[in-house]
C-alpha cells in the first residue's frame, strides 16, 4: 500500500497542506524547526492514531485553532483506494475513520497501513529506560498479531487496576487481588511468548544490517530479559503481593521486561559511540522494516527524519545503497542538507519528489518520472 496524497489542516505547524506523493521516493528539504517532521508525522498518525511525538493529541492543535484535520489516501496496488480520515476538535473526542466509517476501536486500524519510521527520538532506545525497548517490541508486534495487542491491553487494564488496589488505604478482599492476577497471568504468558518469538526471528535480520551498513566493523548482539523466563507469573504476583502493597505498585510482570543491547561484550549504552549508537538504530528499524514485510506480505512505508547526521560518509552510502535496494518501497526522508538527498535521488534511480519546507508551508521543488 502506498499512499497518494494527505490533506493537512491546522497540525502543529502545518496550517493547510495538500501534497501528492510519488510512489517511490519522498524527499523533503529545509531547516530544522520549519516543519518536516510533522510532515512526517502526519504520515505517522495515520498508520497508528497517534502522533509519533506528543502522546497529547490537543496539543498537537496548531495554536490558536480548535481543531485538527488529516485525510489520507492510499493505493492498495490492486486497484482500490483506502480513505483514512482523522479529526480532532478540542475537548471532544478523536474520530478515525476508514472509507468514511468510523472505528469503533482504534486498535481495528493498527496494521492497516505498516509503517516504519527512523527518528532522532529513537536514541531513547539505548538511553531510556526498559519502557522505551517494550514500546519497540509492541510497536512492531501489534502491526502484524491482532492476539498481541488485545492480550497487551488486557494485561495493562488488570494491571492498573491491581496498582489502584495497591496504593488503597482501605482494606482490600483478598479475592479481588486473585481475580486481577489471575488476568494478568493469563494475558502476560500470551505475551510473552509472543515477545520472546519475535525477538528470536529478528535478531538475525538485526545482526545482518548492523554488519552490513558498518562493514563488519564491530558485533553486535540483542537479547530480551523476563520475569517470566524462569518464573510461573501467578505465582511471582501472589509471592510479591506483601511487598507490592508496600511499594504502592505491581514490582514483577512483563511490564518489566527489556531488551538487553550489547556492542561486542558490552553494553551499547555505556561503550558505543554516536555513530555506533546511530548504526545500532538504523539497523534495528531496518530489520523491523524486514520483519513486517516478510511476516505480513506488505511493504509498509518507510520514513527517514534526519537519520543521516553522526554517521560517517561511508555508513551514509551504506544505508543509502540498503535502501535503493528493490525490497524497499515507499519511502519519506527529511535532511536539512540538499547534497545528502541529492546522492541519494542519483543513487535510487527512481520516481521521486523533491519538496521544500519552510515555516510550514510545502513546496514541490523538482519531480523525476523514470522511463519505464
Amino acid at each position: 500500500m502506498v499512499i497518494t496524497h494527505i490533506s493537512v489542516l491546522n497540525y502543529k505547524n502545518l496550517e493547510e497542506v495538500e501534497l501528492e506523493f510519488s510512489p517511490k521516493l519522498n524527499c523533503f528539504l529545509g531547516e530544522n524547526g520549519m516543519g518536516k517532521t510533522n510532515i512526517l508525522d502526519t504520515i505517522y498518525y495515520l498508520s497508528f492514531c497517534k502522533s509519533s511525538i506528543n502522546p497529547i493529541d490537543s496539543q498537537n492543535i496548531k495554536h490558536g485553532e480548535d481543531f485538527f484535520v488529516i485525510q489520507g489516501f492510499y493505493d492498495s496496488l490492486s486497484g482500490e483506494i483506502e480513505e483514512v480520515y482523522c479529526g480532532l476538535k478540542r475537548r471532544k473526542k478523536k474520530q478515525f475513520k476508514r472509507n468514511k466509517k468510523e472505528y469503533t476501536r482504534l486498535s481495528d486500524h493498527i496494521g492497516l497501513v505498516p509503517l516504519v519510521m527512523v527518528s532522532p527520538d529513537d536514541a531513547r532506545l539505548i538511553d531510556g529506560g526498559s519502557d522505551e525497548r517494550r514500546k519497540f517490541m509492541d510497536m512492531v508486534i501489534s502491526q502484524y498479531d491482532k492476539d498481541y495487542l488485545s492480550a497487551l491491553i488486557q494485561y495493562n487494564k488488570a494491571m492498573q487496576q491491581r496498582n489502584s488496589l495497591l496504593k488503597s488505604e482501605n482494606p482490600i478482599d483478598p479475592q479481588l487481588f486473585s481475580v486481577l492476577e489471575e488476568l494478568m497471568a493469563e494475558s502476560g504468558i500470551v505475551v510473552y511468548k509472543k515477545r520472546a518469538q519475535f525477538i528470536e526471528e529478528f535478531i538475525p535480520l538485526f545482526q545482518e544490517y548492523y554488519s552490513s551498513i558498518s562493514q563488519d566493523k564491530e558485533s553486535v548482539s540483542l537479547s530480551y530479559d523476563s520475569d517470566l523466563k524462569e518464573n510461573d507469573l501467578l505465582t511471582l504476583l501472589k509471592e510479591s503481593r506483601a511487598r507490592d502493597l508496600i511499594m504502592g505498585y505491581s514490582l514483577k510482570g512483563i511490564h518489566k521486561d527489556d531488551l538487553i543491547m550489547s556492542l561486542g561484550d558490552f553494553s551499547i549504552k555505556k561503550e558505543g559511540s554516536q555513530g555506533q549508537n546511530k548504526t545500532y538504530l538504523v539497523a534495528l528499524k531496518l530489520a523491523q522494516f524486514s520483519f513486517l514485510r516478510k511476516i505480513n506480505n506488505k511493504t509498509p512505508l518507510l520514513l527517514l527524519d534526519d537519520i543521516f547526521d553522526k554517521l560517517d560518509a561511508l555508513r551514509v552510502e551504506q544505508i543509502m545503497h540498503l535502501v535503493a535496494g528493490e525490497e524497499f518501497g515507499q519511502i519519506f526522508i527529511t535532511d536539512t542538507n540538499r547534497s545528502h538527498l541529492e546522492k541519494i535521488l542519483h543513487k535510487v534511480k527512481s520516481d521521486y519528489k523533491l519538496f521544500m519546507v519552510k515555516g510550514g508551508a510545502v513546496d514541490l521543488l523538482e519531480e523525476h518520472h523514470e522511463k519505464e
